[in-house]
């Protein structure tokens, strides 16, 4: 069974290691906030209110308030924001919140490859055609309806009603594995022998119904 101190532990590793190769560029290291009724939160340091990323605003809007006010666990190396969240109720974990908010401003990049073309981490950054789409993985199993609110689920784009099943709850490994291995594949190439992920699983957590529509599968 996964605490949460192995998830305090795993996002606290992951961050170190983004930190030695390079990837993060300013981070706010994982804590583990406790409440009554053994109700732990694995946030981060200064975490403040999200409530900005449900409002209807403007992209460059949302990302802009997180970024100014250091609003996320790392900071990668175009600008994306990473956000990890895992709240526990003694052993059992009751909700998370993965978070990608790729920089909106990527033209800085694109309109200079020189600058940046000879650091081979920055190749999946350059193209001109990359669209910033936020990526949002979710366990929240109190609002659960079968189908159109799976217990886990994957949000693109801040769609409002995209909740793509997912088998079950993702380990901090598993989601920065997934964003380094798809938006940062050349980076993560590179560094494959410096990065360590954990491969320990939550238990699923999909409906039979779900299965049949087309979804994620963690195994």
């Amino acid at each position: 069974m996964i605490n949460h101190q192995d998830i305090l532990n795993d996002i606290q590793t992951m961050t170190t290691q983004l930190i030695r190769v390079g990837l993060s560029v300013q981070q706010n290291f994982p804590i583990c906030k406790s409440f009554p009724d053994k109700v732990y939160e694995v946030t981060y340091a200064n975490m403040q209110d999200l409530s900005i990323v449900l409002k209807n605003r403007k992209y460059e809007e949302i990302y802009d308030e997180l970024e100014s006010n250091n609003n996320y666990n790392i900071k990668m190396i175009d600008g994306a924001l990473l956000q990890l969240l895992y709240t526990y109720k003694t052993k059992k974990l009751i909700r998370h919140r993965l978070a990608f908010f790729p920089s909106p401003y990527l033209e800085s990049f694109q309109n200079e490859p020189e600058i940046y073309e000879d650091d081979e981490i920055y190749a999946d950054i350059l193209e001109k055609n990359i669209m910033a789409v936020p990526i949002r993985f979710d366990y929240d199993p109190n609002a659960f309806q079968e189908i159109d609110h799976p217990k886990s689920h994957l949000t693109l784009g801040q769609f409002k009603n995209c909740r793509i099943p997912v088998s079950s709850p993702i380990t901090p490994s598993l989601f920065i594995c997934f964003i380094l291995r798809n938006f940062y594949n050349t980076a993560f190439l590179k560094f494959s022998n410096e990065l360590t992920f954990q491969h320990t699983l939550f238990d699923e957590t999909i409906t039979n119904l779900e299965k049949k529509l087309l979804h994620i599968a963690i195994f």
